[in-house]
């Protein structure tokens, strides 16, 4: 029928849209990888399940049995206390995003944190309770409606200076272009998936250019997914 024959005329173009194309107005977006050293302990433990890794693959030859050490090491980055309870040894990448939080707020700005971790979230929701910095928070357990309602707060109440935001419930349907700031506390494998987290603040309705830190660990398996990512990024493109 008609509506069927204009849909498959014009499909192809929808698909090829660009944001850059179609929103002319929209402010600008920089972006910037900022490299964090690990501590001491948390290199002690990185190298550990690195050995582990390696003596695995020696043993058996297959990729798939090391997929749970790294997710391992993917959380020690961050801090091991996302599966390490005893451990009490800090984090650089924490030291440095709490710095990074106090030179933003310092500026005047305010900041989406997203992570792909909910308990690296809870680590960084202890911070500021500490420091007295109001937060929201939206995981895969808020509800839908709720989510709108938190969305509307933070954008209209500017006492709420930060946003804390799971990767996977960040993906869609949420507006936060009261944020002109967006961390990544960690890279996931699609870069897609954080383009789409990232444009929960640079939308329309943003009046302010909006800056985008990536936070990762060096010589640390973060490095080798961002390099996964731009390869992926250069296929799509």
């Amino acid at each position: 029928d008609f509506k069927y024959k204009v849909k498959k005329k014009i499909v192809p173009f929808i698909l090829r849209r660009n944001k850059k194309d179609v929103l002319k107005d929209l402010p600008s977006k920089y972006e910037m990888i900022l490299s964090c050293e690990m501590n001491s302990e948390q290199r002690k433990i990185y190298d550990a399940h690195i050995l582990e890794a390696k003596n695995i693959l020696a043993m058996t030859g297959k990729a798939f049995d090391v997929l749970h050490l790294l997710t391992r090491l993917r959380q020690i980055c961050i801090e091991p206390s996302l599966f390490i309870e005893e451990y009490q040894g800090g984090s650089g990448k924490i030291d440095e995003l709490n710095s990074l939080i106090e030179e933003k707020l310092a500026e005047g700005h305010r900041i989406l944190i997203f992570s792909q971790f909910v308990k690296a979230l809870e680590i960084v929701e202890d911070h500021l309770n500490k420091a007295d910095i109001q937060y929201v928070k939206i995981t895969g357990k808020t509800k839908g409606e709720e989510r709108v309602v938190i969305c509307d707060n933070f954008n209209h109440d500017k006492s709420y200076k930060i946003a804390l935001i799971s990767l996977k419930a960040g993906g869609t349907g949420l507006n936060l272009v009261g944020a002109d700031t967006v961390i990544h506390l960690d890279p996931w494998w699609n870069i897609a998936v954080q383009d789409q987290a990232t444009d929960r603040a640079h939308r329309i309705g943003q009046e302010k250019n909006v800056e985008v830190i990536k936070l990762i660990s060096e010589n640390s398996v973060e490095q080798r997914v961002v390099e996964l990512q731009n390869r992926k990024k250069e296929l799509i493109a």
